[in-house]
């Protein structure tokens, strides 16, 4: 039983929220954005492993792909 907690670490929250400006606006725009990869996936052929869309979301804000509008 060595199972480590899960943490998000990269990408930092703060750095997060200083780029999308508050936490209400990135906490939308990380769940619009999880959905969207979201439905993509399970449109296509079913995988072994499901994606981490919430991790993708974040990344994705965190590199400016995804912006608020």
């Amino acid at each position: 039983m060595n199972e480590k907690p899960y943490s998000m670490i990269e990408p930092p929250v703060d750095e997060l929220i200083k780029i999308v400006g508050n936490k209400f606006l990135l906490t939308s725009l990380i769940a619009a954005r999880a959905k969207d990869i979201s439905n993509q996936y399970f449109a296509g052929e079913p995988q072994d492993v499901d994606p981490k869309v919430i991790t993708i979301a974040t990344q994705e804000i965190y590199e400016g792909k995804v912006k608020a509008q």
